[in-house]
């Protein structure tokens, strides 16, 4: 196992024990995106993500808002990753556990928050 790559690793997760987690932990980004989307919505700010790229002087509030939202799903996540490592490789390689957590939970919430934002506005009046 020690020769193997960092990607071949990572790959190697789609299969094997504690594969649901890969359906589970993006379904509940998601639903967490979907109700912080609505509520962004519905304050009248604007899209989630995009105001990260074009806001700086807000960003830091994004970001710790969007970390107040995930990050019980974030740890989450790296606790099952070292499980599924401790099974399959008998060691925990932290780098690769929080590189699963970000692919897992931060991007298809980052991603879908400001989507859902877009979509409830139109539904939602100011």
């Amino acid at each position: 196992m020690a020769t193997q790559s960092f990607v071949e690793m990572l790959v190697g997760r789609t299969t094997g024990p504690l594969t649901m987690r890969l359906i589970l932990q993006p379904t509940m980004a998601t639903l967490l995106a979907i109700r912080a989307g609505i509520a962004d919505a519905k304050a009248g700010r604007p899209p989630y993500f995009w105001s990260m790229i074009t806001n700086p002087e807000g960003r830091r509030e994004l970001l710790v808002n969007g970390w107040k939202n995930v990050h019980k799903l974030f740890f989450m996540a790296i606790v099952l990753d070292a499980i599924y490592q401790l099974i399959v490789f008998k060691w925990i390689y932290l780098v690769q556990a929080v590189v699963v957590a970000c692919v897992l939970a931060l991007v298809p919430y980052g991603l879908l928050r400001g989507l859902v934002t877009r979509i409830a506005a139109g539904f939602t009046k100011h």
